[in-house]
């Protein structure tokens, strides 16, 4: 039979109802206390029953963490975020979960609208992304792993692009190279309309281009091994004289540089490329 409260209360000599604080953390409780509850909690084996503690306290200590997953790949980088978000949500005795909800918008009004946690992150955000908009109007709280257009009013941490390029630009012309390519990520699909990361790489490509009489050229692909293929293959016959790439997506990343070798454009003997 599981350990009870009561139980617990009678080991530690307090009354079931400061267990109940303890547990539910609902009320300060002095420390010395909670330190004999705990102690008591320990030795009897009790378990904190989650959905009561729920219940009582009308919060679930669960954060979601939503993200488009049948659009976008979970790729390294992506994971980075992800696990770093579950040991920060831990360490604040949060659980995460992560929610596979595209980004429209209505799926995620539906779930939130239910009370299934306590705070939403969003990753992969548009510049005029429709679940900022839907969570506007909700009664949650959230944060932005990027950021949209307009972002008055908005918690949010980004990458810094504008330097991610400057520094990929600067090693590439250290190297002493002059035509410089970017093979950016493709838009053409809703879900990667106006996609914070491929409009602003693109942007501060083009100013960095610009800034340094670099000729611009922009090659768009997917993100799998088979488009950055076929980028190599457009690469190749498009700016045969190009010297380096950049190159957003690291699905197809390996893709490229595997036909740019097949090609006989070996990486870097021939050609660099600098993944971001």
């Amino acid at each position: 039979m599981a350990t009870t409260m009561r139980e617990v209360a009678q080991a530690a000599g307090v009354s079931i109802a400061t267990v109940s604080y303890v547990v539910n953390d609902s009320k300060r409780v002095a420390p010395e206390t909670r330190l004999r509850i705990e102690r008591a909690m320990a030795e009897l084996g009790f378990r904190r029953n989650v959905v009561a503690r729920a219940l009582a306290s009308r919060r679930t200590q669960i954060i979601a963490l939503v993200y488009p997953a049948l659009e976008h790949r979970l790729g390294g980088s992506v994971m980075e975020f992800i696990t770093s978000a579950a040991r920060a949500a831990r360490y604040a005795d949060y659980h995460l979960v992560v929610w596979p909800v595209s980004n429209d918008g209505s799926e995620l009004t539906a779930l939130v609208g239910q009370k299934l946690v306590d705070g939403v992150l969003l990753m992969e955000v548009q510049l005029d992304d429709p679940r900022v908009s839907a969570l506007r109007g909700l009664d949650i709280p959230f944060a932005l792993i990027g950021r949209t257009r307009d972002v008055t009013g908005l918690h949010y941490v980004d990458i810094d692009f504008d330097l991610s390029l400057r520094m990929a630009m600067d090693h590439l012309a250290e190297l002493g190279h002059q035509r410089i390519v970017l093979i950016n990520g493709s838009e053409d699909e809703v879900s990667f309309a106006d996609y914070g990361p491929y409009v602003r790489s693109e942007a501060a490509y083009r100013d960095l281009a610009a800034q340094r009489g670099i000729e611009p050229t922009v090659l768009h692909c997917r993100q799998t091994v088979r488009s950055g293929r076929d980028a190599a293959s457009e690469l190749v016959a498009r700016v045969p004289d190009a010297t380096a790439v950049i190159i957003v997506d690291e699905a197809a990343a390996a893709g490229l540089v595997a036909e740019l070798d097949r090609l006989r454009r070996p990486v870097p003997s021939d050609i660099s490329v600098m993944s971001i």
